[in-house]
């Protein structure tokens, strides 16, 4: 194969080869989980925008935080499911490139949310004079602009570097395009240093994100302890938020991990195409369950919701 990128128009999804005795009963389950996830998220999501109560920072945060999780599982879902039903699993070049741009702009986004949200919460509970005027719905609605956008260009930067290398493989071993991995089929000797400079650059950003999600909960933490109201205020809108982040933080630490040891062949290839999908399926089931659950006002909006639908069913 020569050294031109023009060459190589397909990749080759290898993640696939371990999957094809099990090809039916992934496909069927793999549907269930992806229904479910659209689910629970529409669910959320309909009933914030429908009711006009729930239009406060939080629930707008929480709205824009499902909305994001829909968003990533639709860079994933339809085209594993595809490919399930598939005989040969391959993408094009191109759509490789969008395909990682999703994956990793709504990664990121999810941190930038997340983000917003511990600040929300700080101001809410240690400001509580000042929280109507910081956190205005202007402000709110401008902060979830850039939590999109943000993530989406620095990640397109990401990707155009990457599409500028030559690359002298198609075979990329897992079950959907990543950025990373693109990288290393580049082509001996490839001049990655700018890509790895903007990589690296693109990682400090969000472990500083991570930096300020600690930040706001020492100063929580240290408001609540000393006050009962503020406990409960902590209880009953901190926790989901913080089960949120150690889900997400757990799921991509995870599949990093995967990553750094994945040359060494140490995990069966099933294994390992489980961790490298896990904040796929993981987060986008878990976080609308949870504010569901445990925000009062969601709660009971979607239970009267279904109790009227199961009386007009009745009736």
């Amino acid at each position: 194969m020569t050294e031109n990128v023009s060459v190589i128009t397909l990749f080759v999804l290898s993640g696939f080869n371990e999957t094809k005795n099990y090809q039916a009963y992934i496909f069927a389950l793999t549907l269930l989980c992806y229904c479910f996830i659209l689910l629970v998220n529409v669910a959320v999501i309909v009933t914030i925008i429908l009711d006009r109560n729930l239009h406060e920072p939080m629930y707008i945060l929480l709205c824009t935080f499902c909305m994001n999780g829909l968003y990533g599982t639709t860079g994933f879902y339809p085209k594993f499911l595809w490919d399930l039903l598939s005989p040969v699993h391959v993408i094009s070049y191109s759509g490789c490139l969008i395909q990682a741009l999703v994956m990793y702009s709504f990664a990121c986004s999810d941190i930038s949310i997340l983000a917003i949200m511990a600040y929300d919460r700080y101001v809410a509970i240690c400001r509580p004079l000042q929280y109507n005027s910081i956190m205005s719905k202007q402000r709110v609605i401008l902060l979830v602009f850039f939590s999109w956008l943000t993530p989406f260009c620095i990640m397109a930067i990401n990707i155009f570097l990457t599409s500028r290398l030559k690359l002298c493989s198609p075979y990329i071993a897992r079950l959907f395009c990543v950025n990373w991995i693109i990288v290393k089929l580049a082509c001996f000797p490839a001049d990655t240093l700018v890509n790895n400079i903007v990589a690296y650059i693109t990682i400090l950003i969000y472990f500083f994100h991570g930096l300020f999600i600690v930040w706001s909960y020492m100063y929580l933490i240290k408001t609540c302890v000393h006050s009962k109201e503020n406990r409960a205020k902590f209880m009953q809108t901190c926790v989901p938020h913080l089960i949120s982040l150690i889900t997400f933080i757990v799921a991509i630490l995870f599949d990093v991990l995967n990553m750094r040891i994945q040359d060494s062949k140490g995990l069966p290839q099933m294994l390992q195409n489980f961790i490298a999908i896990e904040f796929l399926i993981i987060p986008p089931i878990m976080n609308p369950l949870i504010y569901g659950f445990k925000l009062t006002k969601i709660r009971n909006r979607i239970l009267g919701f279904m109790t009227f639908k199961m009386k007009s069913t009745l009736s």
